[in-house]
């Protein structure tokens, strides 16, 4: 799951133990989505998951409105915007992640979530150009790549098995996370909605859309049992609900650069959950590769700065 940056107006004064227990709580519950996922699949289909995600979610985040009064925008320029960030935030990489959970393991799912911030940087710098790459963040990049590399383990042999097409579509929904953030900069920043709203107006749209291609893509037998839906009303109401206003409170307190380490929290929960509670295995090259991801991700955030060398004076 990818933070979720709005814009946002009148926050209220809230104490910094609560938006810390708040952050924690988001990259918790992000980081258990992917064993909501896995379990949820033994019993219905990606498209199921993703829809049924997608409602549970819109209705947590309808009801949170409906208590604080919120009020949706009048401009069919930002609900225009709002339609195309539902689809790349949220229909097209829930379908890519349900899918691609039948063939990789939760917690590979959740390394490399958190090449969200890598694919931000490049759609923020070459596709959008909401910002000018610097030198330390392209080598970020590269270096982030050079991770998914290695958790990919190329020297194992490419055969295009399920398990490598899936670990491709995840990425494909990563790239999707950051170019809707990227989107999200350029041209919703100024919409005045409440991070509330936005995160409602993003996620309903979405409920609808997918509740319009239901009948095409999500209509298939279902078996349920009190772990498979438990499982879904947690990834819908906490996961794809409450956490978004946890971490837009987050967001607001501590700004959204402080408030996207949370990505480095979920791939450690959504890890510990597959091995001990799922039974899953972890080969070498998957943690060795997440932390090159993540120094990764320092610098091409701007947290680890490249050294330069001081230039020569003439007499030098």
């Amino acid at each position: 799951m990818a933070t979720l940056s709005a814009p946002v107006v009148a926050p209220r004064a809230v104490s910094n133990a609560s938006i810390a227990l708040q952050f924690s709580l988001a990259g918790i519950v992000w980081g258990s989505s992917f064993l909501f996922m896995k379990v949820a699949l033994t019993g219905i289909g990606p498209a199921q998951v993703a829809w049924s995600r997608l409602a549970l979610g819109a209705l947590a985040l309808g009801l949170f409105g409906l208590v604080r009064r919120e009020s949706l925008p009048r401009s069919l320029r930002v609900w225009g915007h709002m339609t195309v960030l539902a689809i790349t935030f949220c229909v097209v990489p829930f379908l890519l992640f349900s899918w691609a959970q039948q063939h990789v393991t939760s917690g590979l799912a959740s390394i490399y979530n958190a090449t969200t911030p890598i694919m931000t940087a490049v759609m923020a710098g070459v596709v959008l150009r909401v910002e000018r790459l610097r030198a330390g963040q392209i080598a970020g990049i590269a270096l982030g790549i050079l991770g998914v590399m290695v958790i990919i383990a190329p020297w194992q042999g490419l055969d295009l098995s399920q398990s490598i097409v899936a670990q491709l579509a995840i990425l494909g929904a990563t790239a999707c996370y950051g170019f809707s953030l990227a989107y999200m900069r350029r041209f919703t920043s100024d919409t005045g909605m409440s991070a509330l709203t936005f995160s409602f107006l993003n996620i309903g749209i979405a409920a609808v859309i997918m509740t319009l291609l239901a009948p095409a893509i999500a209509l298939q037998p279902v078996r349920l049992d009190p772990w498979i839906i438990g499982s879904v009303l947690l990834l819908g109401c906490l996961g794809t609900g409450v956490a978004y206003v946890w971490n837009q409170n987050t967001v607001r307190a501590w700004g959204p650069t402080r408030a996207s380490t949370v990505t480095y929290i979920t791939p450690l929960v959504g890890i510990v959950l597959g091995v001990f509670v799922l039974g899953e295995r972890l080969s070498w090259n998957e943690p060795v590769g997440a932390l090159v991801v993540f120094i990764g991700i320092l610098l091409a955030q701007n947290r680890l700065r490249l050294r330069r060398r001081a230039p020569l004076d003439a007499a030098g």
